[in-house]
């Protein structure tokens, strides 16, 4: 490898100028007075216009100058009707009648007394349910199942391993292609920034502060107030209701409704309809069902025997049998081959120690230093050869040091 990149080797370089500025001419003011006159000035010609007469149509006053009636007409069709007062209605006690109340209600009419029965119950007896015939220990898989040989299993043979005869190569691209060749610095095209601008004093004054007129500017008409001067007198504080109005002696009207705090000294008569003539039968409440007990306890001593010791037959247990491989790891009679590639691809070569990595590489004579500190050497002639130490080292012909 050369070092060169494509940006090198296809790279033309050009000539590079300062980008040009364009530079305002200096101001300077003409000569003489500023015309003011415009287009509307020098083109407009004035006309004398009369004022535009008003739409609308002229007010009239319909009406006579005779005297207005000021009487309304609720006033002169209105008559007055001689109507009476209401008298107020006499208020009367109430008095309970001392007869008994004849009449009988719905309910005494319609209503006839029956005698209380209970329903009968056609809920099926909560009882379980045995049967005479004796328990069959057979399934279907104790009966339908066929027990079928099995035969041995299957077992691949380990393939053999055959070692490659071609000697292990410990060269890579790096080594073989790798040159250290020193090369350039690359430079930068960037333009150089350079001021622009002028040395030149700042000139504070502006076309306005050159040529503004002062106009002559009067004042905004402000309107006076005249000043409060208090009435001579004191304040009459009286209104139209306060002269006008007339009052009468009129009673406060009385309420037509009756009291309703009533005093009855009478005692209470708490009787009623329903007391006379409802009269209370005997009626006896039903008796909550039971269930009758199903087993009797016995008065006899408890001899320890219970119904699944007492019916309980014994049956010979057959377990069976399981067809899952056994546990066991697998052995093999071909004793166990240790050799791997390493082992067997692997030739040991002396290691080769860098030039670089010395101060003062042996094989070679220190020759320049360039700007950036590397160190140059070149090898040494066939006389100093007998100095060389003895080694069997791949000695390259230039080797850069970074001190």
């Amino acid at each position: 490898m050369d070092g060169n990149s494509t940006f090198k080797t296809d790279y033309i370089p050009h000539d590079v100028t300062r980008r040009y500025v364009h530079t305002q001419p200096e101001y300077r003011p003409k000569s003489g007075e500023v015309d003011h006159h415009t287009t509307y000035k020098t083109d407009y010609n004035p006309h004398k216009i009369k004022p535009t007469e008003s739409m609308r149509p002229p007010e009239r006053k319909h009406g006579k100058g005779g005297k207005v009636d000021t009487v309304p007409t609720y006033k002169d069709d209105y008559r007055m009707w001689d109507i009476p007062k209401r008298k107020p209605k006499p208020s009367h006690a109430y008095c309970p009648p001392t007869a008994r109340f004849g009449n009988p209600s719905t309910f005494q009419d319609d209503y006839g007394p029956k005698m209380y029965s209970l329903r009968e119950s056609f809920k099926p007896p909560d009882m379980p349910k045995t049967s005479d015939v004796p328990f069959d220990n057979l399934t279907n898989h104790k009966i339908s199942y066929v027990a079928h040989p099995l035969g041995e299993r299957f077992v691949r043979q380990r393939e053999e391993y055959k070692p490659s005869d071609t000697p292990f190569e410990a060269l890579t691209t790096h080594r073989r292609d790798y040159k250290g060749m020193h090369g350039d610095m690359t430079k930068s095209f960037k333009p150089e920034q350079s001021k622009i601008g002028s040395d030149a004093p700042f000139d504070g004054n502006s076309e306005f502060r050159d040529r503004y007129q002062a106009w002559p500017v009067s004042l905004p008409y402000m309107h006076k107030h005249p000043d409060y001067v208090q009435p001579d007198g004191p304040m009459d504080l009286n209104t139209t209701s306060h002269l006008d109005y007339i009052g009468h002696n009129v009673k406060p009207p009385a309420p037509f409704k009756p009291a309703s705090a009533r005093k009855v000294h009478a005692p209470f008569q708490g009787s009623t309809t329903m007391k006379e003539d409802f009269k209370t039968w005997d009626v006896k409440k039903p008796e909550a069902i039971k269930r009758g007990e199903e087993l009797k306890v016995s008065c006899a001593k408890f001899d320890g025997l219970t119904t699944f010791k007492a019916n309980y037959v014994p049956h010979p247990i057959h377990p069976l049998q399981s067809f899952k491989p056994a546990n066991v790891p697998l052995h093999s009679k071909t004793p166990f081959d240790a050799g791997t590639l390493y082992r067997t691809e692997y030739t040991p070569k002396r290691l080769e120690i860098c030039p670089a990595s010395y101060p003062t590489p042996p094989g070679f004579v220190f020759e320049t230093t360039d700007s950036r500190g590397h160190k140059f050497f070149h090898k040494i002639t066939p006389s100093e050869e007998r100095l060389m130490m003895p080694n069997e080292m791949a000695i390259p012909k230039e080797v850069a040091v970074m001190s």
